[in-house]
């Protein structure tokens, strides 16, 4: 099952590296993993997608919590929090298909930013279940490639 955990870490060189080695020492996948500044340039959030258990999570934002880098350390449940991801998605087209195919460009707005002979490319953000769907309805079009972001994630509520 994906957990989601979220870290506000001091911007510094190697912190990337540090989390993902005591991530690694549970044998647990990283499933996605984005980082970028905050509000304030010297501080990163780091948003994780983890294949793990409750406990292995739980033990993977302890032992990451007491990291000198560290400055807050958040395991985010389902719906404690707000997610968004990007997708980047080619998709084979032909004069047959391409109705349909902008029919499910609509219905997931998803804008289109490339257009060949054959292929349309769109880009669309929202949650992961929300992506997943757009994938899943276009696989039988003929997707050519996809490239997806990463999930970022702010917790709800005035915290």
């Amino acid at each position: 099952m994906t957990q989601t955990i979220s870290a506000l870490t001091k911007n510094k060189p190697g912190v990337l590296a540090d989390m993902a080695q005591a991530i690694r020492k549970y044998n647990v996948n990283i499933r996605s993993i984005s980082a970028g500044e905050t509000e304030d340039p010297d501080i990163s959030r780091l948003t994780i997608g983890l294949d793990g258990t409750d406990e292995d999570v739980q033990r993977i934002t302890e032992d990451m919590a007491a990291m000198d880098v560290i400055i807050g350390m958040d395991d985010l449940r389902r719906k404690e929090f707000v997610d968004r991801e990007l997708i980047l998605v080619k998709v084979a087209m032909d004069p047959a298909t391409t109705t349909q195919i902008m029919q499910i460009f609509e219905v997931f707005r998803a804008n289109v930013v490339g257009m060949g002979r054959r292929t349309i490319t769109v880009e669309m953000s929202g949650d992961r279940e929300r992506v997943d769907g757009l994938i899943n309805m276009l696989k039988p079009h003929g997707i050519k490639s996809l490239c997806r972001s990463g999930m970022i994630a702010l917790k709800r509520g005035d915290e």
